[in-house]
């Protein structure tokens, strides 16, 4: 049995060395990700393709006539082909959730940036503000003991970036699924409560104190700070427009780590420069990646903005590839598959 491994990983292939032949190329070799042809190439005899972002089209699951599983690192293998895959019965595995403690671990370090201004005093003391030309201390008046405070006037630093607290403020969940679960359980830990809308869940599943099932319409309206947490459908496409932006409170702030698409993003340039809200911290724009001269980059000093880097860690890879390695012993020993796509 040959496997052709092009995806990113972390840690040991041992668990797929086992096998008869395993050929490690493209981005898991750190190279690029791979053309059709050249996957086709090195997978026209391959039993196998395990792939995070190369392109698995029809031409390639046709060329490749010895195919019997492809296995995709992400939470949605939407560079696959599905429909050419069920068309030859090949199982697609994919990695629901492997990036779910990082990516709800990247919303709550952006929500604490909008909450304290942390991005924007790191780059003025980078710029040199707030610093003093040589090295030295503060006198200490006679009679006092030593104090750390040496500005107090309202151009200081402990005026300009004053921030406020999240515990006892209410942050609204759209999306609660496994991201989203995780963030919520996060926020409580701040002391914050939830609102959460999603048609999938239901009120009597989430009843706890602080947590509570809400519309839209009031998370948008009764939110401190509303963070998405959606798949792209075509029911959440352009989900979050003018309307549901114009309920915010104008103290609000918007994060989205999920998908650009969810997002009507004109709109919310609009809101931010009409300051409707109080602000906005981004891991995904409609363009990536995104234009150097963008309004969040060059017009508003109250957006944070990351490059699409929510599931961008090390402990990411050990997962999926965990996740990988034990559903392909489950496929070859003809056991059910914890990791099959639905549509598949």
């Amino acid at each position: 049995m040959k496997i052709l491994f092009t995806a990113e990983y972390a840690g040991s292939l041992d668990a797929f060395r086992q096998y008869d032949e395993l050929e490690v190329t493209g981005w898991a070799a750190g190279d690029s990700k791979l053309s059709e042809d050249a996957l086709i190439a090195h997978g026209q005899d391959a039993d196998v393709l395990i792939v995070s972002y190369d392109d698995i089209t029809a031409r390639v699951i046709d060329a490749c006539p010895q195919l019997k599983l492809i296995a995709c690192t992400r939470a949605n293998p939407v560079n696959v082909d599905l429909k050419a895959a069920a068309a030859r019965n090949i199982p697609v595995l994919y990695t629901p959730g492997r990036n779910a403690d990082a990516a709800a671990e990247l919303t709550l370090g952006l929500m604490l940036s909008l909450a304290r201004h942390i991005p924007q005093a790191h780059g003025a003391l980078k710029r040199g503000e707030f610093t003093r030309a040589t090295q030295g201390s503060n006198a200490t008046q006679q009679g006092l003991r030593q104090d750390v405070v040496w500005d107090v006037d309202k151009s200081s630093p402990y005026e300009v970036f004053k921030g406020g607290e999240l515990r006892n403020k209410t942050l609204g969940l759209v999306g609660y699924g496994s991201i989203g679960q995780r963030v919520g359980r996060l926020a409580r830990a701040f002391g914050m409560s939830l609102l959460v809308a999603d048609p999938r869940v239901a009120a009597e599943d989430i009843d706890e104190p602080g947590v509570r099932k809400a519309t839209l319409e009031e998370l948008f309206t009764g939110s401190d700070y509303v963070s998405l947490h959606l798949t792209v459908t075509p029911q959440t496409t352009g989900l979050i427009d003018q309307r549901l932006l114009g309920l915010m409170k104008p103290e609000a702030q918007l994060i989205n780590t999920s998908r650009a698409a969810v997002i009507v993003e004109e709109d919310l340039i609009v809101a931010l420069r009409e300051k409707r809200i109080a602000g906005a911290a981004l891991d995904v724009f409609a363009s990536e990646p995104i234009w150097r001269d963008h309004p969040f980059i060059t017009e508003f000093d109250n957006v944070v903005i990351t490059p699409h880097i929510a599931g961008a860690t090390r402990e990411t890879l050990v997962k999926h590839t965990a996740m990988i390695a034990a559903d392909l012993q489950r496929f070859l020993s003809g056991e059910p598959l914890h990791y099959r796509w639905p549509s598949a």
